[in-house]
């Protein structure tokens, strides 16, 4: 029958369904679907197809999440999502859920969770006649006085069929018939029907009757229910009580307290003394235990006894019954309706929630689907719902009482992990009643982040020398994810983009950011390192960063000093000559010497370690220079051997010797020198062509170093930024001790030297001549006395070491002094 029922309202109704669907919000259908099922159906009983009637599919309802939603949260009915098909869930019972109601109809809606859509389904139920007529009472005695008039009414409480329309009470009857009574029955609603007499009795002729009043239902088959009239007659009471009204309607309050009066019901009875005293009760149909009311048996109050409660019954309706002290009855009928009180705060009923969210969803994400309904009604069933303190999340209205809770921003984990939102829905009753509906939305992680160092850039140190796989430092890097991808990786990187791996002597654990250095290094080569590091998450896809890493070599002293002049591998070594007339602190000679350290491990002090006389000579302390710290007498010896100690600053120090020769020229005079003489009077002509050349040979030295120190700057820069030295040790000692060996002091003119390491500057100066005094000479030619003049200091960056310059002797005045 449900199903017959069904396909003919789909016939008659499909036309009208798809005018609704074209002009309805695709989510809600705005006419609901409609059918009809017999009651006390098995459970598994088929309704209908509603995916067909719905315009689904059976793939669609599984595919969205299809199901059954109803505001009380009973579920009556199944939905098989494999066919579409309504089944019933449980067995019903039409009596059970809507009484003696007219009309019984389950309603729900189906809904589609992805995407969000609603069918509204209204199922009537049918009533089927499974209940026969009961009456309350099995017998019912009357007492009726004699010579009663024709016509008289005597009630009886009516039989209770809890069926409704053509299977209720359809008609009572007399068995047997008999001529004193006849049964009246106006409406099938009415609380009770009649007898009526038809004739007046006659104690005499028969002092009670007996007979059954039979109610029948309509059903097919009909029903029937049976009680037994018993009739006394009495003796002369020929007045019934009379009610001043025949239904009295009084209004209470659910939350009125026990005691309270709901209403009165009033009675008369024309007859005096004992036929005139009438009581008051409840009929026989409802009594005090099933009613919340009791009435007073003198007064015909009715008072409230135990706690009313609109949700569950809005109206009472029984009957009360006034007895005479004759016995004579009469009886009318009482309906007590309930007032609602807001005494029932808003509820949310959760459809779906969605937690964990991952971050950085789009705006309009739905995270929880709710509905909220109050069991008030009227004003104090209205809801309203809002979010307290939230602008990450919205509610959004979605069908009648439906609710979405959606994301109105992107979400970010990091600054936020989870987010407590509270919903709180309100009734406009007085006082307004709310409940709130925490929701706890955890937010996963997504790797939007990358790794960052806990600096822009690192320097670190080593020492030269160092042991192999040396911590030299550590790089530090976080990631504000989560889980792996919050999990650092590092690595090396090339520094620039055509390198193709990066320096294979430092290393860098990937787990913690060691730096380690894998072999020694010198800083005579080496002065500083310059890597890149690279911190990677192991998220998908990984992100990572970078960093610059300067590992700065520290010179440790390892280079004892290395001396250039005078030069120890020379074989005989060559002598410093010293006039007999050299007065005190003429320079003799200067110990040239370098060290191939940096910093104070370079800086180089000169000690006199032994001499054939320590107190003629003195060495300073600071350049090197060996000077006379007495006149030379003739007790001196005239060769001199000196050693000089040159020590560096490092600690330990470390120092090298320098062995010197020195001659002492005693009593050299004209007569000594005859050859001289005659060299000097045959070359007096060329002595001019020598000077030239002399001059020319230093300007071409001169253009020449500048040449050398301009090249030498380009090639440091570029061997600097490639993280090598400038120039090694062997080839300093190897130039400059090819500088020294162009001569000594003993020769016509001396040049000095400076040289100091890393400077890029040198100075080349006279010295004063420490020849003896020779009388000026004119050679045959006629031509005077040669002059000389100081030549500019030249610059150089290698120390201090003297060059020796020699031309033919001849004789001239240097500075003032003469000089051969």
């Amino acid at each position: 029958r449900g199903q017959g029922g069904g396909e003919r309202l789909r016939a008659g109704r499909r036309p009208m369904l798809c005018l609704c669907a074209l002009l309805c919000v695709p989510r809600v259908r705005c006419e609901p679907i409609r059918y009809s099922v017999a009651e006390e159906g098995e459970s598994g009983s088929v309704v209908a197809n509603v995916a067909e009637d719905a315009g689904l599919t059976p793939a669609q309802l599984s595919a969205r999440r299809a199901r059954i939603a109803s505001a009380d949260g009973r579920q009556h009915f199944r939905l098989e999502r494999a066919t579409g098909r309504l089944v019933l869930a449980e067995r019903l019972d039409r009596e059970e859920m809507c009484g003696r109601s007219l009309t019984c109809t389950l309603a729900f809606e189906l809904l589609l969770e992805n995407p969000l859509q609603f069918f509204r389904v209204e199922v009537a139920v049918e009533d089927v006649n499974d209940h026969s007529p009961v009456f309350p009472e099995e017998r019912v005695t009357f007492q009726i006085p004699e010579r009663g008039d024709p016509g008289s009414r005597f009630p009886v409480e009516a039989a209770q069929d809890l069926d409704v329309g053509s299977n209720s009470i359809q008609a009572y009857t007399i068995a047997p018939e008999n001529e004193y009574f006849s049964v009246s029955f106006k409406h099938p609603r009415k609380k009770f029907i009649e007898l009526v007499l038809e004739k007046p009795l006659d104690r005499e002729e028969q002092p009670e009757v007996l007979f059954s009043l039979i109610a029948t239902d309509g059903g097919s088959p009909p029903r029937s229910g049976t009680t037994q009239i018993h009739i006394v007659v009495l003796d002369v009471n020929d007045n019934a009580p009379s009610f001043t009204q025949d239904v009295y309607v009084g209004q209470v309050l659910e939350s009125a307290l026990a005691g309270c009066v709901v209403l009165r019901v009033v009675a008369t009875d024309p007859d005096v003394g004992l036929n005139g005293d009438i009581t008051y009760r409840f009929s026989q149909a409802v009594s005090e235990s099933q009613l919340p009311f009791k009435i007073d048996n003198m007064s015909g109050e009715i008072r409230v006894t135990n706690a009313l409660d609109f949700e569950i019954t809005q109206k009472y309706e029984f009957s009360v019954l006034a007895t005479d002290g004759g016995g004579i009855s009469a009886m009318c009928n009482v309906v007590v309706e309930v007032v609602d009180v807001n005494d029932n705060a808003p509820e949310v009923v959760v459809s779906s929630f969605s937690s964990p969210l991952p971050e950085n969803p789009e705006p309009g994400t739905v995270v929880a689907v709710f509905a909220v309904r109050d069991r008030d009604s009227g004003v104090n069933g209205e809801i309203s719902c809002a979010l307290e303190d939230q602008v990450f999340f919205s509610l959004r209205p979605a069908y009648k009482n439906y609710y979405e809770l959606v994301t109105v921003t992107t979400l970010d984990r990091e600054e936020t992990a989870q987010y407590i939102v509270i919903l709180t829905a309100a009734d406009t009753g007085s006082p307004p009643l709310t409940s709130t509906q925490t929701f706890t939305v955890d937010i996963s992680d997504v790797n939007d982040n990358a790794p960052v160092f806990n600096q822009t850039s690192y320097t670190m140190y080593v020492r030269e020398n160092n042991i192999p796989g040396v911590l030299v430092g550590a790089v530090n890097a976080v990631d504000s994810d989560a889980g792996l991808n919050a999990k650092v990786i590092y690595s090396l990187r090339p520094v620039h983009p055509t390198e193709q791996d990066p320096c294979s002597c430092i290393s860098v654990n990937s787990e913690n950011g060691h730096v380690f250095v894998l072999r020694p290094l010198d800083y005579e080569q080496v002065r500083q390192l310059e890597v890149l590091v690279s911190a990677t998450d192991a998220g998908s896809p990984p992100l990572s960063t970078n960093v610059t890493v300067h590992l700065l070599v520290v010179d440790e002293n390892d280079n004892a000093p290395l001396v250039l002049h005078p030069a120890q591998d020379s074989s005989p070594p060559s002598s410093e000559l010293v006039p007999a007339s050299a007065e005190v602190g003429d320079l003799v000679t200067k110990v040239v010497a370098v060290d191939a350290d940096s910093g104070q491990n370079s800086w180089l002090s000169f000690h006199l370690l032994r001499a054939t006389d320590p107190g003629l000579f003195a060495v300073g302390s600071q350049n090197g220079e060996v000077r006379l710290r007495r006149p030379v007498t003739e007790r001196d010896a005239v060769k001199q051997k000196l050693e000089v100690l040159v020590r560096d600053n490092g600690q330990p120090p470390l120092s090298a010797t320098a062995a010197l020769n020195v001659l002492l020229l005693k009593g050299l005079s004209q007569e000594h020198l005859p050859q001289q003489e005659l060299a000097v009077q045959d070359e007096d002509s060329s002595l001019t062509i020598y000077l030239i050349v002399s001059l020319v040979f230093v300007s071409l030295l001169f253009l020449t170093s500048v040449a050398a120190f301009v090249a030498c700057k380009v090639f440091k820069r570029k061997e600097l930024k490639g993280g090598h030295m400038l120039y090694g040790t062997g080839n300093l000692q190897s130039s400059l001790a090819d500088g020294a060996a162009a001569g000594t002091l003993p020769h016509a003119y001396c040049y000095e030297i400076n040289l100091t390491t890393g400077s890029g500057n040198s100075e080349f100066k006279f010295l004063k001549p420490i020849l003896p005094s020779v009388p000026p000479q004119h050679s045959g030619t006629g031509r005077g006395v040669a002059d000389t003049e100081d030549f500019p200091p030249i610059p150089n960056s290698m120390g201090d070491v003297a060059l020796d310059i020699s031309g033919t002797p001849s004789v001239g005045h240097f500075n003032g002094l003469p000089f051969n």
